[in-house]
């Protein structure tokens, strides 16, 4: 089938009464996969070739320092619970503090 062709109130009408609820954004999708407009695929081929880190090539203008830092139990669990990225976050609060003061 081609999508060019597809009825978007037909068929998200067909998804829907499928469904049993309405679907708030499939008109929106359908007609975006009509233009053309598709998002990535990611097939089991494309995740196996995929490695954890940074890519390849990729260059950091400046490099972090591993450092040994005691926090206190509870404070660390906080952050950790934020999710990922919470030692950058953490970075960029540190950074933030000591520009306000004036010493970076």
């Amino acid at each position: 089938m081609k999508l060019k062709n597809i009825d978007i109130e037909k068929v998200s009408a067909a998804l829907e009464a499928d469904a049993g609820h309405a679907l708030p954004d499939i008109r929106e999708s359908l007609a975006e996969a009509k233009a053309g407009v598709f998002g990535e695929i990611h097939s089991p081929e494309h995740i196996a070739v995929r490695r954890r880190g940074r890519p390849v090539g990729s260059v950091q203008a400046v490099t972090k320092e591993a450092v040994k830092l005691r926090l206190d139990a509870d404070l660390l669990a906080a952050l950790r619970a934020t999710g990922d990225g919470w030692q950058t976050r953490i970075n960029d609060a540190l950074r933030a503090s000591m520009h306000l003061a004036g010493k970076c």
